[in-house]
Order: C-alpha cells, then structure tokens, then sequence
C-alpha cells in the first residue's frame, strides 16, 4: 500500500465516479458495462445504510480503486456487502475487508449466529485467496441468465387451461396479491428476505417500478397461483425479477407460461434481451426450466460468508 492511497466514505456526489469503477468491474469480469447509474444512486440513498459509516471510497493518485458497502436489512444478525475493486490491488482490498467486517460486527452486535455475506463474480477482479484465511466459505452460486429476443418468434403465448393472467397495475390491494404470492413462493429460497408489505414495497419500488409489468395469474377454484414481476430500467436487457408459482400447482405449465408471457412483452417493448437471475442450488427445478426455454448462462456468481 502506497502514500498516495487515501480512504473515505462514499457520498451522494460520489455516484458517478461509482458508476465508472463498476463498469470497469464489469468490463473486465463479464465483457459489458451494465451497471446503470441509477442502480448505484439506488444504494447510496438506501435507508438502512448510514455512508459515513457504512461505505468506503479507496482513492490511489486521486484515482478511484476500490468501493465498499455495508448494510443490515436482511433480519437481525444478517449482514451484506458489497465490495469492488480494480486488479492488482490487494493490499486495498484486505483495507476494505477489514473496514467492512469491523462494521459488520457493530451491526450485528446482540444477535446470535450473525454472518456476513458477500457476492463476487466467479472470476472476479477481487483476489479470493484473501477470503478463506480471514473465514470466509462460499455457500452458494448464483447464475445470470439472458436470452434474445425476436418480436416475430416471441409471440404471447397460449395458456395453461382455465388460467388467467392479469396485469397489477390496479388499486393496493393487487400490489399487495403480489406481495403475498412473493413472500409464499420464495419463503424457502436460499437468501429471501421476509418483509411486511409496506418495507417489501419501499425496496421493490424504490427506482420507481412499472406496475403495468408485474402480473399476477389465478386458477378457477384455487384463486391467486402466481406472480411474474418485472423491470424495464435496466440499460442493458430488460429483467424478470420474481418468477413464482404456488407449491400445489406446480407442474402444470404456469411457470413456462409466465416465462414466455415476460419474453413476449419485452419483445414487444423493442427490447433485444431479456436477463434473470437464479439460485442454481434451487429445488423448484428453475434452472431448468430458464434453460429449456433458451435462456443461457451469462455469469456466475458466489456468495461468500463469515461466521461473525
């Protein structure tokens, strides 16, 4: 580490030069830049995060290296991070590390069984050898999937019998249906966070969510069975965020028919590329099913956790 490397916490003002390091990241791990300069303002003004005390800017020349980010939303005793930095720079990112695993502790002072958790590119910027001496042990990956799309071959497709589908763009009682569906049909997936409606609905509405692109689909005498919620502010690709379908109704076909329904809407938006993301430990057999539909693998990612 040189004289010349300085570390502060990030600010409000710090978003683009963020933005710029990040893409970088991005350039160099999965051949694109895709992180939206929104997405960054995002987690600068996220609630739970205090940035005097929670974020770190590692400057080296004047030049931004290295962004680290720390927050507790997740339940008592769960912490995540972020952390991204430029290659060569391992000193910098044992600096953050330590930065951010001192936080994490104070975060989650009290509770039992806290852990820290961070998400890296399985072929990151970041040197991983630093993480299983200080403890840390990857418990998951997790995989982005894209595909293309053609508005001649992505048409709407035909429903499973007596399903309906429709858009949740109505009063707060839809938008509380599709809280509803997210939180029983994700309740055992690795990661999901259980929220009341009205913090889930701060978090998933934060960049301003088009509700016209979330639906929900219903059986005749079993009611609501399903949600499809979706984003269209992404730069890079439109993005299927929740795929959900209820346990009792699965193998029917409902969540193929909501997968080509996202394909063919984003198609008919103009979008050339659709994106998602999936637990490939899942056991609800998604991956599967992204892949029989056409969706290939664009990266990988690990999460990595210490025990606090």
């Amino acid at each position: 580490m040189t004289d010349m490397l300085t570390v502060r916490p990030a600010g409000p003002g710090d978003a683009e030069d963020i933005c710029g390091l990040l893409n970088a990241v991005d350039l160099i791990e999965i051949g694109r830049p895709e992180t939206d300069l929104a997405a960054v303002e995002a987690d600068l003004h996220h609630p739970d995060v205090d940035l005097a005390r929670d974020s770190w800017l590692a400057f080296e020349g004047g030049r931004l290296i290295a962004y680290a980010l720390v927050w507790a939303d997740s339940g008592p005793g769960r912490i995540d991070s972020d952390h991204y930095v430029l290659p060569g720079h391992r000193e910098v990112s044992r600096r953050l590390l330590e930065l951010v695993e001192a936080r994490a502790r104070e975060l989650a002072a009290g509770a039992p069984g806290g852990f820290l958790r961070l998400q890296l590119n399985v072929a990151p910027t970041f040197d991983t050898t630093l993480l299983p001496a200080r403890g840390y042990r990857t418990v998951r990956r997790y995989q982005v999937m894209t595909r293309a799309l053609d508005p001649a071959a992505d048409r709407p497709p035909a429903a499973p019998a007596g399903l309906t589908l429709r858009p949740c763009d109505g009063d707060g009682a839809e938008r509380r249906r599709a809280h509803a569906l997210i939180e029983e049909t994700f309740a055992e997936h690795f990661g999901h966070v259980e929220r009341p409606y009205e913090p889930w609905l701060d978090h998933i509405d934060g960049r301003g969510l088009d509700w016209s692109l979330v639906w929900i689909a219903a059986l005749p005498g079993r009611g609501d069975v399903g949600v499809l919620l979706t984003r269209d502010d992404r730069t890079s690709m439109g993005w299927l965020s929740h795929l959900g379908v209820r346990a009792d109704v699965r193998g029917r076909g409902i969540g193929g028919f909501l997968l080509r329904h996202g394909f063919a809407a984003y198609a008919a938006r103009g979008r050339t590329t659709v994106g998602l993301g999936v637990d490939t430990g899942n056991e609800t057999g998604a991956l599967g099913l992204y892949e029989a539909h056409g969706m290939a693998l664009h990266y990988a990612v690990d999460t990595w956790e210490l025990e606090l």
